[in-house]
């Protein structure tokens, strides 16, 4: 599985694709892959989804979304991978980015950047595959890297003005 690859079988084919579209398209397209293939996949995801665990990160969920737990964390990093490579660089120099970001998944018309367990995909194919759960890889330390974001209005409009202009609170 080289970076390539695992790029091209996470990113969206368009941006308006709802969380069901993605997974569904997810599972179709590793289904295929061996078991083999399927663990360098999983331990590739776990590895970005690392790289992402930043709290100036967070910043970004928490201001389009209100994002609150590590459970809607680890669905708005799904989303962050599911925008493809360029993407996850842009915002792994510089969450702000996001704010440029042109076409958001919707639900009930608002921004809905969250994907519920499109980390687990791999794992779970393998596991009705195989009867074994596939090594268990944590998708960060046991907080996130840096700072903890402050959630006052003039303080996240500083650090984050391009969220903050798109998603004005």
């Amino acid at each position: 599985m080289t970076e390539n690859e695992f790029w091209i079988l996470v990113a969206r084919n368009r941006p308006e694709q709802t969380q069901e579209e993605l997974v569904r398209k997810l599972k179709l397209s590793i289904t295929p892959l061996s078991d083999e293939d399927l663990k360098a996949f999983d331990k590739l995801y776990g590895q970005k989804m690392r790289l992402l665990y930043r709290w100036d990160i967070w910043g970004c969920a928490y201001i389009v979304g209100g994002c609150d737990s590590e459970y809607d964390f680890a669905e708005f990093r799904n989303f962050v991978i599911s925008l493809g490579q360029e993407w996850f660089e842009r915002v792994i120099a510089d969450p702000d980015a996001l704010g440029e970001l042109d076409s958001w998944p919707l639900k009930d018309g608002n921004a809905y950047p969250y994907i519920e367990d499109y980390d687990l995909v791999a794992g779970q194919i393998y596991e009705d595959r195989t009867n074994l759960e596939l090594p268990f890889v944590p998708s960060g330390k046991a907080t996130p890297a840096g700072k903890k974001f402050k959630t006052k209005s003039k303080g996240l409009k500083k650090t984050y003005p391009k969220m903050s202009a798109r998603f004005p609170f």
